[in-house]
């Protein structure tokens, strides 16, 4: 008898094996064996109950046997998982695969709401709804908590539009909400891809890599975007990378350095401060913008070192100045989100200016309003509320850009802030930018502090800021950001011309 069965059920494999196992039939079981006693009686009862008790037992080794007999082994998990298929799939003669790495949108955000169960949650359902879109023989997995990678079974081509159709499909499904904990988190992918019959590929993991570089590039164009990988990006990967290392050179070398851009008083004129800004001299390429090396910087992990350098050559500026017998209140540093997670930090900058003799007032810690916005973790409060309470001024950089509350501007002791570029163009000529900086200066008389317009260009910019009741200025119309060895030269002509033209201030009814 269980011969018959084992020869029936290998001629339906699916059908019977798949009905055995359906959760449903749980439900059918007692419905069989009252139609078998209706029809058969006692004899027909006793035969079903046999019938279906072998038929249980030999579904799993069955299902064994056949996993065996079709070559089915342990699903690749993790990159060398992935890059085992890989590299299987591109020694089949004649065919081509393709590497698709999906990286989650906002990661950071998400990792910091839903901790490491809940990411791997969202990782896991991702996966799961890939299957509605891949083929039975592609592979999927997880390369760390914020990243999927494919590798699609052999065919023999992948073009480009067929690629793309892909990815947009691989979005589609999982543009869905995901459960985790009850709660419904929204999530958008970017996906880069590679193609193993493109001139880059020459192996399994540079394939990986190259669909990886796109990811990466896709993320840098905007959530939710879809790049294929190209000779330019690895050009620009080969750049980036090398940027990275001769940064840390840099730090080292001295090549590293603030530049320092004045701030004004709009009452006196007089400069009530400086801020330090990081300027990159190359010795071949010359000078390199903060917008390419700080991303860099950031990559390789040396935000903190950036931080150390730019602290003390701006406090050595400020001791230079005393010594010149120049007036500058304060030096503004601009700390990074990294710097600001630092557990040391208080003590890093209150062992500095004791090194310097220097008092907490004449350090301005500059943050930017998208930091604070996102300021929800303890040790970045406490820094921040912590350097306040030192004695040090704190400049809410950028704001009007990063939505942070009130509560945010009361509770981490802000001293000032800097209004926005976008606030200040054409203030004297636009009447809308007039109310808008209206309104901004009026919160910050009722919340008690003081202001900063940055940006600004022109005399009229100034004078128009400076009759709303703005309190300090600096912008390019002021002066550049300059070496040190130029801020003394600048202090002396400033202070003449001081003496010659009357002062910039507000008006009777400013």
């Amino acid at each position: 008898m269980a011969r018959g069965v084992s020869q029936a059920m290998r001629a339906l494999p699916g059908g019977i094996t798949g009905l055995l196992r359906h959760p449903g039939f749980a439900i059918l079981l007692p419905a069989i064996m009252v139609c078998a006693f209706l029809v058969w009686g006692e004899t027909g009862l006793t035969a079903a109950a046999l019938s279906l008790t072998v038929l249980l037992a030999l579904v799993p080794t069955f299902g064994a046997r056949l996993g065996a007999r079709a070559g089915t082994t342990e699903a690749p998990v993790g990159r060398d998982g992935l890059l085992g298929q890989l590299a299987a799939h591109l020694s089949v003669d004649g065919r081509v695969t393709a590497s698709i790495v999906i990286g989650l949108d906002d990661a950071d955000d998400l990792a910091e709401r839903l901790g490491h169960r809940g990411m791997q949650t969202v990782l896991d359902r991702l996966r799961d709804r890939s299957g509605s879109v891949l083929r039975a023989q592609d592979t999927i997995v997880a390369l760390d908590d914020t990243t999927l990678a494919i590798a699609l079974a052999p065919a023999p081509r992948f073009d480009l539009e067929t690629l793309l159709r892909l990815a947009g499909r691989l979005q589609t499904v999982m543009a869905d909400p995901v459960l985790v904990d009850s709660a419904s988190v929204y999530v958008s992918v970017s996906i880069g891809f590679a193609a193993s019959d493109r001139p880059h590929s020459n192996g399994a993991e540079t394939l990986l890599d190259a669909a990886e570089a796109a990811m990466i590039e896709a993320r840098r164009n905007g959530p939710g975007s879809i790049r294929a990988y190209s000779r330019e990006m690895h050009r620009i990967k080969v750049a980036r990378h090398a940027l990275m290392e001769e940064a840390r050179d840099a730090l080292e070398l001295g090549q590293l350095l603030p530049w320092f851009q004045p701030q004004l008083s709009t009452d006196t004129g007089e400069v009530s401060g400086f801020e330090a800004l990081a300027r990159w001299q190359h010795p071949e390429r010359g000078t390199i913008s903060p917008q390419e090396f700080l991303p860099a910087m950031e990559r390789a992990g040396l935000m903190d070192r950036l931080g150390e350098v730019m602290l003390y050559h701006a406090f050595t500026a400020v001791r230079a100045w005393d010594r010149a017998g120049m007036t500058v209140p304060s030096v503004g540093v601009n700390f990074s989100a990294v710097e600001l997670r630092n557990p040391a930090l208080l003590d890093k900058v209150s062992w500095e200016l004791d090194r310097f003799g220097l008092t907490p007032d004449r350090l301005t810690v500059e943050v930017l309003e998208s930091v604070i916005a996102s300021a929800d973790d303890d040790m970045t409060q406490r820094n921040i509320a912590g350097l306040g309470a030192l004695g040090c001024q704190i400049d809410l950089d950028d704001f009007g850009t990063g939505h942070a509350s009130i509560t945010n501007l009361r509770r981490l002791s802000i001293s000032r802030i800097k209004i926005d570029r976008s606030f200040v163009a054409k203030v004297d000529k636009d009447r809308d930018q007039q109310r808008m900086v209206s309104a901004i200066l009026t919160m910050a008389e009722q919340l008690d502090l003081d202001t900063l317009a940055e940006g600004v260009e022109t005399g009229g910019e100034h004078a128009m800021l400076g009759q709303l009741g703005c309190r300090h200025v600096q912008g390019y119309g002021l002066g550049r950001p300059m070496p040190f060895a130029a801020t003394l030269d600048w202090l002396h002509a400033h202070r003449a011309k001081l003496a010659r033209t009357p002062q910039i201030g507000r008006t009777e009814n400013g």
